[in-house]
């Protein structure tokens, strides 16, 4: 491998950790209901369609879906199968998402657990990765009464989580 090859691949590796943390600081903004950091995931004139949901600007968005989960107990959402095309300063991904999302209905404890797929668009605009485009595409979803064995979960729904201290630059 030549010096030429070896700078490609190192700039192509941090193409794809960029857009790969991008996309799980947007799994922190929702888990922290943290609209800047959920700003951050979006450029400003990006968009977001989930479904019959939403269909509006990225920022939109944020505001949307942390409206919705501050009437919930908790959530948590993790994503796997990361998949990024890069093509110069664009690039194609597809994760895989399951969410689970706790709150209280007549009294009893529910959750529900949705699995689906982000399919972005992104850019790099002034060195910064960020969503041009987001299609979530739920594949699909369970709702259960769940016994929980803790009445509360530990963290934090802000930045007041433990988390914020330790990844604060």
């Amino acid at each position: 491998m030549t010096t030429t090859s070896n700078d490609q691949l190192t700039l192509t590796l941090a193409d794809h950790q960029a857009i790969t943390d991008q996309i799980y600081s947007y799994c922190r903004a929702m888990d922290r209901i943290d609209h800047q950091l959920g700003y951050s995931i979006w450029h400003e004139d990006g968009t977001a369609l989930y479904g019959p949901m939403f269909s509006g600007t990225g920022r939109g968005f944020i505001d949307w879906v942390c409206e919705q989960h501050s009437g919930m107990l908790g959530h948590s959402h993790q994503v796997s199968n990361i998949l990024i095309r890069l093509n110069g300063d664009k690039a194609g991904s597809e994760a895989y998402v399951t969410a689970a999302l706790r709150f209280r209905q007549e009294g009893k404890l529910m959750q529900v657990t949705v699995k689906g797929r982000y399919v972005d668009r992104w850019s790099r605009r002034d060195g910064r990765w960020a969503i041009d485009h987001r299609i979530y595409i739920q594949d699909f979803d369970e709702m259960h009464e769940v016994a929980a064995t803790l009445t509360e979960g530990w963290g934090r729904r802000d930045r007041q989580d433990s988390s914020y201290e330790v990844l604060s630059p």
